[in-house]
């Protein structure tokens, strides 16, 4: 029978026994016990070298292995792992390479092997597959095309106060252009951090976000006074479907990025939370690699906007066959001596109502379709439905 199971040792030791005593011929021990003629001169060879501890089996690792890596490597990869623990090999990699570029480092799989030995790589749950998105968000093909805005889940500072860190980054690049811990969520806490970023980076194209608040509402056509004031700079908003946040994956990911990095656990204070952000951000801009952009940091990669932030919102542009109204304080219009509620968040600001019938007007707010208006009935249809959102 061949020697199999959990008791080779006292097989092949009943063998040697055997052959000992002379009762049988080695063929026909061998085929007894359901091995070859070689295997039976191996193993007696070895009893009469080593002894029965021989019996038990040899190791095969090699005596020397001669491109293991070198030890002094080991220990550089091990002091970049401590110094960047949450870097995984391919970033260790591209940052060491530049910091010492003649160096021959080891490729990212043997890197990784290696931090796993050392007990520096902590096994995590496989995320879920997430669904990609139903409509088309737009792919930036360069920096200021997309720019991407969240707010990281709220947490308290050491003294107890709440932080709700505000990041904005550009989609193609992935440069972290705003990281700042505010007191709430509220536009006039929120503005501010744009007029910021626009100032010194100039305008996007496109502000792609969730539909929480402050950047959208349950409101017309999704509208907020931040998403109204980014239309008149002639930024378009792009939002996600409800209850999709893998539909701003990237953004989501370096969430996860700078909690590990700034609030595990959070600063004693809201100051000291916001010089740990900011520490982060350099580092993060200037030396973190990103394999979204070739293992290169996102400061190589991004360059500002050349559209500039303008002095003064610019006029509203109406088509010569429109009706111009201007939404009053209470978020209503007027037309033929009557009232009609649109959104509060346009107060103060012009529509349009552009012809589609003799009774039936379009109306618009900047590029965005708001309503189809039916003057004889007296109401307003949602236009979200029967007009895609234009950038015309």
């Amino acid at each position: 029978m061949p020697w199999q199971g959990v008791s080779l040792v006292e097989r092949r030791m009943e063998f040697i026994t055997e052959h000992l005593a002379g009762s049988e011929s080695l063929t026909a021990l061998a085929q007894h016990y359901g091995i070859s003629r070689k295997t039976a001169y191996y193993w007696l060879r070895r009893f009469h070298t080593d002894g029965v501890a021989r019996l038990a089996g040899a190791s095969r690792r090699p005596h020397c292995s001669p491109a293991a890596t070198d030890a002094a490597v080991i220990a550089q990869l091990v002091a970049a792992r401590q110094r960047h623990p949450t870097w995984g090999a391919g970033k260790l990699r591209a940052w060491l390479q530049r910091r010492a570029p003649t160096a021959a480092w080891p490729c990212r799989d043997t890197i990784h092997t290696v931090l796993v030995r050392q007990g520096l790589v902590r096994r995590r749950r496989r995320a879920g597959r997430i669904h990609p998105a139903r409509g088309p968000l737009t792919i930036p093909t360069a920096p200021n095309e997309v720019w991407t805005v969240d707010f990281k889940g709220q947490f308290r500072t050491g003294n107890g106060v709440l932080c709700y860190p505000l990041t904005l980054r550009d989609g193609f690049s992935r440069y972290v252009v705003r990281c700042q811990g505010l007191p709430s969520v509220r536009t006039a806490d929120t503005q501010p951090q744009f007029l910021r970023a626009f100032a010194a980076y100039g305008l996007p194209q496109c502000i792609r976000s969730d539909n929480g608040a402050p950047f959208a509402s349950v409101g017309l056509a999704g509208l907020s006074q931040l998403a109204v004031w980014w239309i008149r700079l002639g930024i378009r908003p792009e939002r996600i479907p409800p209850g999709c946040p893998g539909q701003n994956g990237a953004h989501e990911q370096f969430h996860r990025i700078l909690k590990a990095e700034t609030a595990r656990p959070p600063a004693a204070t809201a100051a000291a939370q916001q010089r740990r952000f900011q520490r982060f951000v350099a580092e993060y801009n200037a030396e973190r690699p990103h394999e979204a952009v070739g293992q290169q940091p996102p400061g190589s990669v991004y360059t500002p906007s050349p559209r500039p932030l303008p002095p003064r919102l610019p006029p509203l542009e109406y088509a010569p066959t429109a009706e111009v109204r201007r939404i009053d304080v209470n978020g209503q219009f007027k037309w033929r001596q009557r009232r009609y509620f649109l959104t509060h968040a346009l107060v103060g600001q012009d529509i349009a109502l552009e012809p589609l019938t003799d009774t039936r007007w379009l109306l618009r707010f900047a590029t965005v379709p708001l309503a189809v208006f039916d003057e004889r009935r007296g109401r307003l249809d949602t236009a979200d439905q029967l007009l895609p959102m234009s950038s015309d």
